[in-house]
């Protein structure tokens, strides 16, 4: 169809995986015990123990040896012991099969092992992927959240409505005070919505309010893509999809298709400062309209 065949040719944050020459994965030191590791796929976080590690998100599949010889050179080299995967997407879980033969316990939302274990196809990506071999499937699901100490840092972690896909995470250090927000927040530019998994643009913007309220002003935010954020980047990440998504609402309530709502530029005054990543405005406009006409359908 036009939106597949429209996103397909566009360049996409996952597009990491098919560069000839890979960027490098660097290292930042966050806290006492936590770092994060960007450059391969979505932003990753290890957290050191005296006795092993646990990885946040695990980067692209083809990449996999590149993370870990990372982590063990820049980070740690101890085991990783766990593996927290924030939602299913590939980028974020190439790490799981290597490290779910070595021993390490793998936890996820229910809804992720469920996108693991069979062939999924994301539509907004123009791509089908295979599941994963038993060992890179979460042993270890939750249904809404729960909490969780690794070695000295405490942790908890909360599903979230449908939004980026239907099994989204986010995890939280309190004592550090740091948020991983996995795909919740793609941090400056247009977000990719997987609205074949669940995902919608409405579900984005409430994702967005609920992570406001964790932490406090100074809480360190490691979105899914992009640098570092601060809260008053959250918050106008907010503004923006809940701007895109009641501007596409009220065009599908006057009965515009696809076609004319793309004609009324509905994020033309917002593309200047969001239009500068891979997920290009049209596309993106494409994306949002189609994930709210798929989320009223089911609702």
């Amino acid at each position: 169809m036009a939106l597949a065949a429209g996103v397909a040719g566009s360049s996409l944050p996952f597009r990491a995986f098919a560069q000839a020459a890979p960027p490098p994965i660097r290292a930042t030191k966050l806290s006492d015990r936590i770092t994060m590791l960007y450059g391969d796929g979505g932003n990753v976080a290890i957290i050191t123990s005296s006795d092993g590690l646990m990885m946040v998100d695990g980067g692209l599949p083809n990449r996999s040896a590149d993370l870990l010889k990372a982590v063990s050179e820049q980070v740690d080299a101890h085991t990783i012991r766990i593996v927290f995967n924030t939602h299913w997407h590939f980028d974020h879980i190439g790490c799981n099969e290597a490290l779910g033969r070595a021993g390490a316990k793998i936890i996820a939302q229910e809804n992720v092992k469920k996108r693991l274990s069979v062939k999924t196809t994301t539509e907004a990506l123009n791509r089908t992927f295979d599941p994963l071999q038993p060992e890179g499937i979460p042993s270890q699901t939750f249904t809404k959240g729960g909490k969780m100490s690794f070695g000295k840092e405490k942790i908890e972690y909360v599903h979230v409505a449908p939004a980026h896909t239907d099994g989204d995470t986010y995890v939280f250090f309190p004592g550090a005070n740091i948020l991983h927000t996995g795909d919740l927040m793609f941090n400056g530019f247009y977000p990719v919505i997987d609205y074949s998994t669940g995902g919608w643009i409405g579900g984005m913007a409430a994702a967005s309010d609920l992570l406001l309220k964790v932490g406090d002003n100074k809480t360190q935010i490691i979105p899914g893509h992009g640098p570092m954020a601060t809260k008053e980047d959250l918050k106008q990440t907010r503004d923006m999809l809940a701007t895109v998504h009641d501007r596409l609402e009220k065009l599908i309530k006057e009965g515009k298709s696809l076609e004319e709502s793309l004609a009324a530029a509905p994020t033309k005054d917002l593309d200047a400062t969001w239009g500068k990543g891979s997920m290009k405005p049209e596309v993106f406009t494409r994306v949002a309209y189609t994930s709210i006409r798929q989320h009223h359908q089911k609702t």
